[in-house]
């Protein structure tokens, strides 16, 4: 989706609608982006590889019980959260955008190729890569590669 992620486009529908209660599907199967998704207010998250049975899971949960679903992946990731919550993981003080740019940067995604695909300029990109090597400490994509792997940022 061109110049938005999903989670920037929930958060818009959210900032209307804040009591619909949405589960989110995406192609991403890291827990992390479910755990952003939750945060943003998603009622659930899911990755589209484990649709099947875990939707209808989870839109039953949602829609009678009126109540949040995350898979058992998720709840264990998010468990595990609490620990790393209580020392600060420095990509958690990232903006979404911020977050979206490190997880390319560190896929080896060049500034022009990551400006076209999220439809902004390669200024904003470098302003975003600046920002991120300030709040994670570190000083090269080498060292944001390296820090993304460390942290299960990506695969």
């Amino acid at each position: 989706m061109p110049g938005n992620s999903g989670l920037e486009l929930f958060k818009q529908i959210h900032n209307f609608y804040p009591d619909l209660p949405v589960l989110l599907l995406s192609v991403h199967s890291e827990e992390r982006f479910a755990i952003r998704a939750l945060k943003a207010g998603a009622y659930g998250y899911l990755n589209k590889a484990s649709i099947s049975d875990e939707l209808i899971k989870a839109i039953r949960k949602i829609v009678t019980e009126n109540r949040k679903y995350i898979t058992p992946e998720v709840a264990e990731q998010l468990a595990s959260q609490v620990d790393m919550d209580k020392e600060g993981a420095l990509h958690e003080q990232l903006s979404d955008r911020e977050f979206e740019v490190l997880c390319m940067i560190a896929t080896g995604k060049e500034v022009n190729d990551i400006a076209e695909e999220l439809s902004l300029s390669p200024q904003t990109i470098h302003t975003y890569r600046a920002r991120i090597k300030e709040k994670i400490n570190i000083s090269s994509n080498v060292e944001m590669t390296r820090y993304a792997i460390e942290n299960n940022l990506i695969e």
